[in-house]
């Protein structure tokens, strides 16, 4: 596990585009969330078909192509600064073999923000580009436009990350310990789904790996967590920590089952670090190295999340 190229930190008059590689977006909320980023001084606007939908799959915002189509031309059109998803849901896997790769390389490193859906393209960044992401709210979700918290974590990490260099979980060690390695991870069902593909890692060795999910119930994140740790793609990882499990069983039943499949890594894992879909969520850089001390419930940064 290596560290990732870090873009550029953004400034007042910042370009940003806000685009919708997964599900259907609602458009009170990217207004709303427009309206936020606005209120920073950046220059945000829409992609063209984020408001669209798929003809037949109501589950997706428009067709892939065009979905593609948006990523494509905001990512490498000069003037972008950032790239800012909407929401999540599901789709974004079916468009990275849409992605002109070369082209978006070519283009330089700049900022990506999502989570949830948005794991597939953090993965696919990473190994296609070699370009640290932050995994944080998405425009148009309702956890970033009516949380004020959720929204100054994303603003102090864009604008001044020097500032957020380290990240304090509100709860305990699951398993005691301290680790050094490179962040990545996203949401575990995601992760899990991505196992074989060629936009995906084949292996978390030497990284710090974060890990959430929301509405599974805990047999399902057994099994995805099983499916990580049978295909090896957890073997070598030097330390596990643990986000939201939003709408999922009540944390302590969930606890037993993580603690089972976790503890035997014998790597520290340290739990409620508040990324992914609780509310408030924390904004983590992916990409990054730091240090994770379980026990105290921090995750330090060696630089800031961008330049």
């Amino acid at each position: 596990m290596r560290e990732l190229r870090r873009p550029r930190r953004l400034a007042p008059g910042a370009r940003v585009a806000v685009v919708a590689p997964s599900g259907p977006v609602p458009g009170e909320r990217l207004a709303a969330g427009l309206d936020v980023l606005r209120s920073w001084g950046l220059d945000a606007f829409a992609a063209p078909h984020v408001l669209g939908r798929h003809p037949e799959f109501r589950y997706l915002a428009g067709t892939d192509a065009d979905r593609a189509a948006d990523l494509q031309q905001a990512w490498c059109d000069p003037s972008v600064d950032a790239v800012i998803c909407a929401r999540g849901g599901y789709g974004a896997q079916r468009i990275t073999g849409l992605l002109d790769w070369d082209a978006l390389r070519a283009a330089g490193p700049k900022v990506l923000v999502g989570f949830s859906d948005v794991t597939a393209l953090h993965e696919a960044f990473a190994v296609r580009l070699g370009l640290a992401t932050l995994h944080g709210p998405m425009a148009a979700g309702l956890d970033f436009v009516k949380n004020e918290r959720a929204q100054a974590g994303l603003r102090a990490t864009l604008f001044a990350p020097e500032t957020v260099r380290t990240l304090t979980s509100g709860g305990r060690a699951l398993v005691p310990g301290r680790a050094r390695g490179v962040t990545l991870g996203g949401c575990l069902s995601l992760l899990a789904a991505d196992i074989g593909t060629p936009d995906a890692r084949t292996s978390a060795r030497g990284g710090l790996v974060c890990l959430e999910d929301v509405g599974e119930e805990t047999y399902r994140l057994d099994r995805y967590l099983t499916q990580l740790l049978r295909s090896g793609w957890l073997e070598g990882a030097h330390g596990v920590l643990l986000g939201s499990w939003a709408q999922c069983d009540p944390y302590e039943r969930l606890r037993p089952m993580l603690l089972d499949r976790l503890a035997p890594l014998g790597v520290p894992v340290a739990e409620d670090f508040g990324f992914g879909h609780g509310d408030g969520a924390t904004t983590v850089p992916f990409g990054v190295a730091a240090e994770l001390d379980a026990e105290a419930g921090t995750l330090t940064l060696d630089e800031p999340a961008l330049r």
